[in-house]
């Protein structure tokens, strides 16, 4: 380790201004080149809890305040936050969710970290857009959220009581320029008229 010790490392990774890590990310930071030393500092910094693991190649700051939503996305990417957990952020949806809900164009996942459930869907790249980066998580627009929903549901793969919802935080003009942007199939176009009587 040369002439650097576990405070110097620690310095290093403060100075970063950075709370979640990557492996490749940790060792651009601590600026080590060996793969031994690299992963020799990675354990002493865990036993003095500078950083504490998440899962395998996945670190954050031991001492941060690291919310859900960003801990999703870096999770598993790429992916943004929307369907339930989008709806309730938005106040579109009532109650929120127990598990933290994300689109993905890879294949649907599961995970759990701290006592928390994360979900991965899985959706199209031709739809995979309409979200925007808010602190350190990405979360789709109000409009796209509930499009995603929609979409899910006239899949048979998502429930959603349209009576249920309140659509004052939703664009409607937003709105129908996403739509323009879905798949056009009967079921998915009923469900979004049903939405759009909810404007009026």
């Amino acid at each position: 380790m040369g002439t650097y010790n576990s405070g110097d490392y620690t310095k290093k990774i403060y100075d970063s201004g950075l709370e979640l890590f990557t492996s490749k990310t940790l060792r651009d930071v601590l600026s080590i080149k060996k793969e031994s030393t690299f992963f020799g500092v990675v354990r002493r910094l865990l036993r003095r809890e500078v950083l504490k693991k998440i899962e395998r190649d996945k670190f954050y700051l031991a001492n941060s305040k690291i919310d859900s939503f960003s801990i999703a996305g870096f999770l598993y990417s790429p992916s943004y936050i929307s369907f339930e957990t989008a709806l309730s952020f938005y106040g579109i949806l009532s109650q929120f969710p127990y598990t933290v809900t994300s689109a993905t164009t890879k294949k649907p996942k599961s995970k759990i970290f701290e006592n928390v459930d994360y979900e991965y869907t899985h959706i199209t790249k031709k739809i995979f857009w309409g979200f925007e980066k808010k602190d350190n998580f990405l979360i789709a627009y109000p409009e796209k959220a509930l499009l995603d929903q929609l979409y899910l549901v006239s899949k048979g793969l998502r429930s959603l009581h349209i009576d249920e919802i309140d659509v004052s935080n939703v664009n409607k003009s937003k709105f129908e320029d996403y739509l323009k942007g879905f798949p056009g199939f009967f079921k998915f176009r009923n469900l979004a008229t049903m939405v759009r009587e909810k404007f009026k």
